[in-house]
């Protein structure tokens, strides 16, 4: 037996959260069962543990689309009893079963090795928000990213993903000007490294210029919607927008071709669901690289399965600052 917290779905649609003891023979099929020390708290974590949100498929269901642990049995010659591993993305967690338990059974291909200087705990203070940052700055460096080309911005900075993105450009060596709704984050994000504060309103109206003066030398942006019509249109000549989230919305309102024909502006789309092997491992290793772990724990607040409820509404209302650490054993 087991605990986890499950899903379920009356007869009227609506779903319901609790701990529940379960029988490792619900576990779903697949070739690595693995004891789960620690998960984490995403967006997609708090929808799946209310309202769905399309995401799920079966009730009842264990969401939790990250978790580390340490394999206890393996049908699969790269996994062996003991190792430690991490799961981000594939799915699990929406359409399988994922890792707000204290077991979980996946297929080998969902898991990569825990890099060498992480816990399982700081890879959980990580999870998919940190994984997900990393691969945005990546894909900023890879077109051409330069520490002395000015500002780099973060929106939705003192979320999980802003959080990290925040810490790891700044001990990269660049200037990150932090985007926020919350004034009272501000020395939090200061600490993170951040060396400006931009206040949301600043960049959610929404405008018809077909540019604006050119300001960031690149952007994370988790936000999308108006501020990401917003910040195109700031860009400087050449530089990119990673875009890794749509907290605004789903649509670039105000957005124009300009930025993209006069100013050569990349839009770079980063999903980490379905991120090839080799990328996942050349993230993961940067992440245990570049992001301070001093820097990771400030950003860390504790949490058991009962509090899962309730911060699934709260990250689905903005409310959530930083990365929470779920204890499933505790």
């Amino acid at each position: 037996m087991f605990k986890a917290l499950v899903v379920e779905k009356d007869e009227e649609g609506k779903t319901h959260a609790s701990v529940q003891e379960l029988d490792e023979a619900r576990l779903p099929e697949a070739e690595v069962t693995v004891a789960v020390d620690y998960s984490t708290v995403n967006y997609k974590d708090g929808l799946c543990i209310g309202p769905g949100a399309g995401l799920v498929r079966n009730y009842p269901h264990v969401p939790g689309i990250d978790f580390a642990g340490t394999v206890e049995e393996s049908r699969d010659a790269r996994y062996k009893p003991g190792d430690k591993v991490v799961l981000t993305g594939w799915r699990v967690g929406e359409a399988h079963w994922g890792g707000y338990a204290q077991k979980a059974r996946v297929r080998a291909d969902w898991l990569v090795p825990l890099p060498d200087g992480l816990t399982t705990r700081q890879a959980m203070a990580v999870g998919t928000a940190g994984f997900t940052a990393m691969l945005a700055i990546m894909a900023l460096e890879d077109h051409g990213l330069e520490k002395n080309h000015g500002p780099v911005l973060v929106t939705g900075a003192a979320g999980g993903v802003g959080s990290v993105a925040v810490a790891v450009l700044a001990n990269l060596g660049y200037e990150v000007a932090a985007v926020t709704g919350r004034p009272e984050t501000a020395d939090y994000l200061k600490g993170l490294g951040a060396t400006q504060i931009v206040a949301r309103e600043e960049l959610t109206e929404v405008t018809r210029k077909p540019l604006e003066s050119e300001q960031w030398a690149g952007c994370v942006d988790a936000v999308a919607g108006a501020m990401l019509g917003r910040v195109l249109k700031q860009m400087k000549y050449g530089c990119s927008v990673a875009a890794v989230g749509l907290a605004g919305g789903a649509a670039i309102e105000g957005a124009l071709i300009t930025p993209f024909i006069l100013r050569g502006v990349n839009l770079l789309g980063i999903d980490s669901v379905m991120r090839p092997y080799a990328d996942r491992l050349r993230a993961w290793e940067r992440i245990a690289r570049d992001l301070p772990m001093e820097k990771l724990e400030a950003m860390v607040q504790e949490a058991t399965l009962s509090d899962l409820p309730g911060l699934g509404r709260d990250i689905l209302k903005g409310q959530v600052k930083g990365r929470v650490v779920v204890d499933v054993n505790a």
